[in-house]
């Protein structure tokens, strides 16, 4: 059974007549009596005495157009409750997150969440450092480690994978002990990437040096090195390939972190809940849903 074939029985036991109920749905009477026909076949019931000139309702018919418009009345009863939530999710919040990980991955999903939220405004800041919750430099922070101090909630998000990339080109043209790197350096300098890339390159030289891991993918495609780089970047899909293939990539957690003050804000909650439901939909290998 069709909701909207109950709609349009509604209205028509409103309206009394096909022309006003498609005047008030705004669509043409023919669809209202082609809705009010494919309910009678899915009910296996004459809910309209087509006798006469002048079509009206059995007494099944009127039976079930009451029950239709007490349904109707709830529906609206939720459409309600629905635009005053909507209304209540407006100001700004700003998150503080990896740039790289920002722009592949959490700008998309954020992306989804704007268009439910006319009024809320989400100022997404690209930087490697740590921004203080404690003196509002972010309302939410997105970190690859989990803070360990804090009146903080925490909820973990995902999971990244770094391997060693190159380009064939590279690898081809030297022999191991020829092969050069692409290291890092300011705030991600000494991350747990790369200290495992200053693992594997052992002796061998580092070419470039770039806090930037977007630059480090370029680099690597113009077969300047080795970089470490994470999944999300897709590599592979860069012309790039794994050096050491046989190795198990280094994983890195992914947190969301926010103060305990701000938590139960109504613009945070909602960015909150749906980046949870979002990354747990992309584990899953499921679409995105509509924000509820």
């Amino acid at each position: 059974m069709n909701w909207d074939d109950l709609r349009h029985l509604s209205a028509f036991a409103e309206e009394g007549s096909l022309l006003r109920a498609a005047r008030r749905l705004g669509v043409e009477h023919a669809t209202v009596a082609r809705r009010i026909e494919s309910l009678e076949q899915a009910l296996s019931l004459k809910l309209v005495d087509r006798r006469g000139r002048r079509l009206s309702l059995t007494a099944e018919g009127e039976r079930i157009a009451t029950i239709a418009r007490r349904m109707s009345g709830e529906a609206e009863a939720i459409a309600r409750i629905v635009d005053i939530s909507l209304s209540s999710i407006r100001g700004e919040v700003t998150i503080s997150v990896p740039p790289a990980f920002g722009a592949a991955v959490v700008a998309p999903h954020i992306a989804v969440l704007t268009r439910h939220y006319p009024q809320l405004t989400v100022r997404l800041t690209g930087e490697a450092r740590q921004a203080s919750l404690d003196r509002r430099e972010a309302d939410i922070a997105i970190r690859l480690s989990r803070p360990v101090e804090g009146d903080l909630t925490l909820l973990k998000l995902t999971e990244i994978a770094f391997r060693a990339y190159a380009s064939p080109d590279h690898l081809s043209a030297r022999q191991r002990n020829d092969w050069q790197f692409i290291g890092s350096d300011g705030e991600t300098g000494h991350s747990p990437q790369q200290e495992e890339l200053h693992r594997l390159a052992g002796a061998n030289r580092f070419s470039a040096r770039t806090g930037e891991v977007l630059m480090q993918l370029a680099l690597a495609r113009s077969g300047a090195g080795i970089a470490m780089l994470p999944d999300f970047l897709k590599p592979e899909e860069n012309g790039l390939v794994a050096v050491f293939p046989d190795q198990a990539p280094l994983i890195r957690e992914v947190w969301l972190v926010v103060h305990n003050d701000l938590r139960r804000s109504p613009p945070v909650r909602a960015v909150i809940d749906h980046l949870k439901r979002s990354f747990r939909q992309a584990a899953q290998g499921a679409l995105p849903d509509p924000v509820s």
